[in-house]
């Protein structure tokens, strides 16, 4: 099994910065992509930003030039550096991973998820 464990959230003033940090841990032969997403209450799980296994990324618009994602393929562990933080940004946060297993079977993981929330 496979085992994602988020961390590094809280409560922040507009204008501050987080960093979350996943970890990938239990039956892994390597990691493909993976990402943060984040489920505000009442709306939809959204994707935040993304990572492929050799470093490209992407976000979405609302968090450009303010959110970086990066990742240390020898910790299986997955960043998140969020800075200008803005009320519309709270949220649980989750972190997504694609893993194949010593038995050679791709699946994708979700961790538990991370409240991040900001004032205002």
């Amino acid at each position: 099994q496979v085992q994602l464990v988020e961390s590094g959230g809280g409560l922040v003033q507009s204008g501050g910065s987080l960093r979350l940090s996943c970890a990938a841990s239990g039956s892994i032969s390597s990691i493909n992509d993976m990402a943060w997403y984040r489920q505000a209450p009442g709306n939809q799980r959204e994707l935040v930003a993304h990572i492929t296994s050799g470093g490209s990324t992407d976000y979405a618009d609302s968090v450009k030039g303010r959110f970086s994602i990066s990742r240390d393929n020898a910790k299986n562990t997955v960043y998140l550096q969020m800075t200008s933080l803005k009320p519309e940004d709270t949220a649980v946060y989750f972190c997504n991973a694609q893993v194949r297993s010593f038995t050679w079977i791709w699946k994708t993981y979700w961790g538990q998820g991370t409240q991040v929330t900001v004032s205002s």
